[in-house]
């Protein structure tokens, strides 16, 4: 294809994805939708989740265009049959978010919208390690930021400056996820207790298996500490993956049958991780690969989901020219 034309289709993706002819020739059979937080005010989170008026417009436009929101396990049942009389989205949910229930829930409940959570040990026993939301409570605190890992100082007194810095550190994290570990000494100085977070943002056990009982409701599982899968040796990436699922099949006294690799990108999880997910006994695993499901013949260990992060980039990306135009660079 001419590189030109490559490209206008790739950047007027947005605009494209409008005509109705364009869904019709690219959209795939189904779709994973992955979310983490659903927040009542993006500002003052840094813009790290998807806002309530996005989330629901996400589920209208689903309903308008035909697409039928269904579990994870009917959505793979279908394609297995190679049932085409409908497409499929799927609503994934991921680290166990407490606003998950208080601010999605009623809007999933008013939709009839069955959902998946995918939850890490370390979140409701609020042992996780979750750097990203110390450095986030990190940039609301202070208007000078020093990373000592990185090595930068950042001088951010507004909003803007703010979600700019904490982007870049994100960035520098996610080129290895290892470096996540590194923030600990930073958050210690700033007094940020990465347990009181937990115990603010995620949802307790007694929640999650009350959440667990709704007939909506799916829980998967997020391993135990939430690493990149792919950084560890065999044992240990097997043991995160196994006791995971233990815990929560203990926990909420369910099967447990589904996982997701924490980041889920072709660095954090490959070939090896789906070989132990299904060795533990799950019977699908997704990453955050930002494809549709095309057809029956689908690898169920690296299912992949695309994100929301705006209107346009959700239409464009649901009527499949995003991934042709990805394909085509």
């Amino acid at each position: 294809m001419n590189p030109v034309l490559r490209n206008c289709l790739f950047y007027g993706a947005g605009h494209f994805s409008q005509l109705p002819g364009v869904r019709a020739l690219f959209a795939g059979r189904a779709v994973i939708i992955v979310h983490h937080e659903i927040q009542r005010d993006c500002q003052s989170e840094l813009m790290t989740g998807t806002s309530v008026s996005l989330f629901e417009y996400s589920l209208n436009w689903l309903r308008r265009e035909g697409w039928s929101i269904v579990s994870l396990d009917e959505c793979l049942q279908r394609l297995a049959s190679n049932d085409r009389s409908r497409r499929y989205a799927v609503l994934t949910f991921d680290d166990g978010y407490r606003d998950n229930v208080s601010v999605a829930l009623p809007v999933l409940e008013r939709n009839n919208a069955p959902f998946m959570m995918y939850v890490p040990t370390g979140a409701p026993t609020r042992s996780l390690q979750s750097w990203w939301l110390g450095l986030r409570k990190l940039f609301l605190l202070r208007d000078k930021v020093t990373i000592d890992a990185l090595g930068r100082q950042f001088h951010c007194s507004d909003i803007r400056s703010k979600i700019s810095a904490f982007d870049e550190v994100r960035r520098w994290i996610h080129e290895d996820y290892r470096r996540g570990a590194m923030l600990a000494p930073t958050l210690e100085q700033n007094g940020i207790s990465l347990a009181a977070l937990n115990d603010e943002y995620f949802l307790d056990e007694r929640e999650l298996r009350n959440l667990a009982r709704h007939p909506l409701a799916s829980i998967g599982g997020h391993t135990t500490s939430h690493p990149a899968l792919a950084s560890l040796d065999t044992l240990s990436a097997r043991a995160e993956l196994a006791d995971n699922r233990s815990y929560l099949e203990n926990l909420l006294q369910l099967p447990v049958r589904h996982v997701a690799y924490p980041f889920g990108t072709p660095r954090a999880c490959g070939p090896r991780e789906e070989r132990l997910a299904n060795e533990v006994g799950f019977q699908s695993a997704v990453t955050t690969r930002h494809e549709q499901l095309h057809d029956s013949k689908v690898n169920h260990f690296a299912l992949p989901r695309i994100g929301v992060n705006g209107r346009s980039d959700f239409r464009a990306r649901m009527s499949g020219i995003v991934e042709a135009a990805q394909a085509l660079r």
